[in-house]
């Protein structure tokens, strides 16, 4: 029997997923229901479902993140998507994804059991794969992409802030552990690397305004103490701040 997940924070969707569809004639049992994308994610991990039905709009959680988390983690899991927000950049990015069906409430029994076949046709065909984890690292490499890219993107706009690493995955909805992995696969750099460059850039940017002391631009992009930053800097750029400030100005 395959077990399935449904979430959606609309409690009458997911009930009558769960109701309506003859989930036995599929080969398949729902070992459960969340009403949040947070909930969901925890169900999803402790569980390790093979079929997820999922909402992509959730107050709580930005559901391609969701999407991506899962699919980086578990590649395997087969998911359709069941929304009512209608765009088609959101839903390119979900197939993207590695996502099987991508639903638009409200919709017929006949697309959600078109979904369910397509998705237990998937999951029958996955044993005759060659090479297993080569296989699981392809599935689960676009959703890693997908999250390595709103990391970055989340260390852009929060560098000068006191990050850890922790901070970050929280943000795309993996484990720190998961996420350190991700950045060092993709960027060839550890997460502290991966900060100090951005706040590194910054602070070269800054230098460009003969006001600013070091002192301060060091405080501004981030570091709590000046030698931090003098070591981290000289490290990057092979000579001081001030050397760099009187040869760039």
């Amino acid at each position: 029997m395959y077990k399935v997940v449904i979430v959606d924070d609309e409690p009458i969707i997911a009930e009558g997923l769960q109701k309506m569809v003859p989930w036995e004639s599929y080969g398949c049992v729902v070992i459960g229901t969340a009403c949040s994308g947070t909930e969901g994610l925890k169900l999803i991990r402790e569980t390790h479902p093979d079929i997820v039905f999922s909402d992509i709009r959730m107050a709580d959680l930005d559901g391609l993140g969701m999407i991506a988390a899962i699919k980086s983690e578990y590649p395997d899991i087969e998911v359709t998507i069941l929304t009512g927000y209608r765009d088609f950049e959101y839903a390119r990015t979900a197939v993207q994804l590695g996502v099987r069906r991508f639903l638009l409430k409200p919709s017929c029994m006949d697309e959600i059991n078109g979904a369910i076949q397509a998705m237990i046709e998937a999951l029958n065909a996955k044993p005759a794969r060659a090479a297993g984890p080569k296989a699981e690292a392809a599935e689960g490499q676009e959703a890693g992409n997908f999250i390595v890219r709103s990391a970055l993107s989340y260390i852009e706009s929060h560098y000068a802030e006191k990050l850890q690493l922790a901070d970050v995955a929280a943000e795309v909805y993996v484990s720190p552990w998961h996420l350190s992995k991700l950045i060092n696969k993709e960027t060839q750099q550890n997460f502290s690397e991966v900060l100090n460059g951005i706040r590194i850039r910054h602070a070269k940017e800054l230098m460009k305004d003969p006001s600013l002391r070091i002192g301060d631009i060091a405080d501004r992009v981030g570091f709590l103490d000046m030698a931090h930053f003098s070591r981290v800097f000289k490290k990057l750029c092979g000579m001081s701040a001030n050397e760099y400030r009187n040869r760039n100005t």
